[in-house]
C-alpha cells in the first residue's frame, strides 16, 4: 500500500497511525494538495489527501472510506467495534474530532490565504472549536479506562490525538491544556506510542518555506 499526503495534516496521520497500529506496511509520499496537485490528479480528481494506493492498484480517497478499508482487512484486529452501542459510541466521538480538524482547517485558511479575514467566520470556527474540545472533555473525563473504549487505542483515540497536535501545531492561541485537561493527559499518552511518534512532520505555516498543510479528509 501507498499513503499519499503530509503527517501535518491530522487526516493523513490518522490513517499512518491505524496503519502502524495495525501493523500493515506500507510506503509513504509526502506529496502536498498545494504543491503536488497534478500528481494528485492522476490518483484523486479530488487533489485531496490522504489518498491510499492498495496493492491490486485500487484508490481510496477519503480517510472514513480508508479506514473502514484498513478494519476490514485487520478483521479481529479492528479499531472500532464491529456493531451496537460501543459502535456508535466511538463513531461519534470520531465524528467530533474529524469534525474538530474541519473546523481548525478552515480557520487556518480563512486567516492564512486572506489579507482580510471574516470576522464572523472567525469567531464562529473559534465557538465550534471550543465546544467540540469541551464535548470531547465531557466524554473523556467520563472514560475510566486507559484508552477510550478500552486498554488500547482505537480509532477515537487516533483522532483526538492527532486533532490536539494539530491545534497546538496550527493555532496555539486557541490550545490550552489547563482547559481540557483529560484530553491534554490522552494527547500525551498516545504521543508517548511509537505508532504515534513514528509519523510526526513539524508543521510550518505559509511564509517560513514550507507548503501549506493538505486539505482533508
Amino acid at each position: 500500500m501507498v499513503l499519499i499526503g503530509q503527517y501535518d495534516s491530522p487526516f493523513v496521520r490518522r490513517v499512518a497511525v491505524a496503519l502502524n497500529i495495525l501493523g500493515l506496511t506500507y510506503e509513504h509520499r509526502p506529496l502536498s494538495a498545494f504543491g503536488d496537485g497534478d500528481r494528485l490528479a492522476t490518483l484523486n480528481p479530488l487533489q485531496r489527501v490522504p489518498t491510499l494506493v492498495l496493492d491490486d492498484g485500487d484508490v481510496l480517497i477519503e480517510s472514513a472510506a480508508i479506514l473502514d478499508h484498513l478494519d476490514e482487512i485487520a478483521g479481529e484486529a479492528r479499531l472500532i467495534a464491529p456493531s451496537g452501542p460501543a459502535r456508535r459510541a466511538m463513531l461519534r466521538a470520531c465524528a467530533l474530532a474529524t469534525g474538530l480538524c474541519d473546523m481548525m482547517v478552515s480557520l487556518f485558511y480563512e486567516q492564512a490565504l486572506h489579507d482580510s479575514p471574516s470576522d464572523v467566520l472567525v469567531s464562529r470556527r473559534r465557538a465550534q472549536i471550543r465546544a467540540a474540545l469541551a464535548a470531547l472533555e465531557t466524554m473523556r473525563a467520563d472514560c475510566g479506562t486507559a484508552f477510550w473504549f478500552g486498554a488500547t487505542p482505537g480509532h477515537a483515540d487516533i483522532a483526538v490525538a492527532c486533532a490536539l497536535r494539530f491545534l497546538a501545531d496550527a493555532h496555539p492561541a486557541l490550545h490550552d491544556a489547563a482547559a481540557w485537561p483529560h484530553l491534554a493527559a490522552h494527547a500525551a499518552a498516545c504521543e508517548a506510542l511509537p505508532a504515534f511518534s513514528a509519523v510526526v512532520q513539524p508543521f510550518r505555516p505559509p511564509g517560513r518555506g514550507a507548503r501549506r498543510p493538505p486539505a482533508p479528509r
